[in-house]
């Protein structure tokens, strides 16, 4: 069951679409090799997570160190391995960022959700690992991993070009624009008034020059209302 981005879910159905209960938010090649990212840039989110670039470009926060593993995660350096000596989330996704830079290993696909609210996530896309680095803070060292999105998308068994035409959401829509559009349609869809499988649209697609930064161009619509709508101009 593939979603589109811009679609709004539950995180009982992200665990459905993935195939596995999505405990952490860094995965590493779980079901069928795919690797997803969950993120938020809420006010008190524990990470710090950022979007770039008008929404192509991420730069995500790795994570800290399991309790146990140290007495104060978040005065700790995030770690590359566990006390076992194996590599943990931060490990895997920097070396693979890195081996695609050596030419070792193709790009990393990985699926991202955001966090926009409690209970409701939204399908960003999916982005291309394209660098890792290690940041020095005042307090410690943190993980920081670049990512860029991309027109592929990932099967949950293979990986595979997108269907052509179907390019206008190249961008993300700002955290602030979906809370404001959600609001304004009352969690709804603006056709039918249907509060299933609802989905966030551009009224002009981005192929067609509409925008991602305006409330005004982004409206709620339910499955059913958005595969009639496709890329017409309404």
């Amino acid at each position: 069951m593939e979603k589109n981005p811009g679609d709004i879910l539950s995180h009982a159905e992200m665990n459905i679409i993935e195939g596995y209960s999505l405990q952490r938010g860094m995965n590493f090649r779980v079901k069928g090799g795919v690797s997803v990212f969950l993120m938020s840039i809420r006010k008190g989110s524990p990470y710090d997570d950022e979007v770039r670039d008008g929404g192509k470009l991420l730069i995500y926060e790795g994570h800290d160190a399991q309790k146990g593993w140290v007495k104060t995660p978040k005065l700790s350096d995030q770690p590359m391995n566990s006390p076992s000596g194996r590599l943990t989330e931060n490990g895997k996704f920097y070396e693979v960022a890195k081996n695609y830079k050596r030419g070792i290993e193709p790009v990393e696909l990985i699926r991202v959700y955001e966090k926009i609210k409690k209970g409701l996530w939204v399908f960003n896309g999916v982005f291309e690992l394209v660098d890792a680095r290690v940041v020095k803070t005042d307090q410690r060292k943190v993980f920081k991993y670049t990512l860029r999105i991309t027109d592929k998308t990932i099967a949950l068994k293979e990986r595979a070009e997108k269907e052509k035409g179907k390019l206008d959401h190249n961008r993300i829509i700002p955290t602030s624009v979906k809370l404001e559009v959600w609001k304004r349609d009352k969690a709804q869809c603006v056709q039918c008034g249907s509060k299933d499988n609802l989905h966030f649209d551009h009224i002009i697609a981005y192929s067609k020059g509409g925008t991602s930064l305006k409330a005004e161009n982004i409206q709620l619509l339910c499955a059913i209302h958005n595969l009639q709508k496709h890329d017409k101009i309404q």
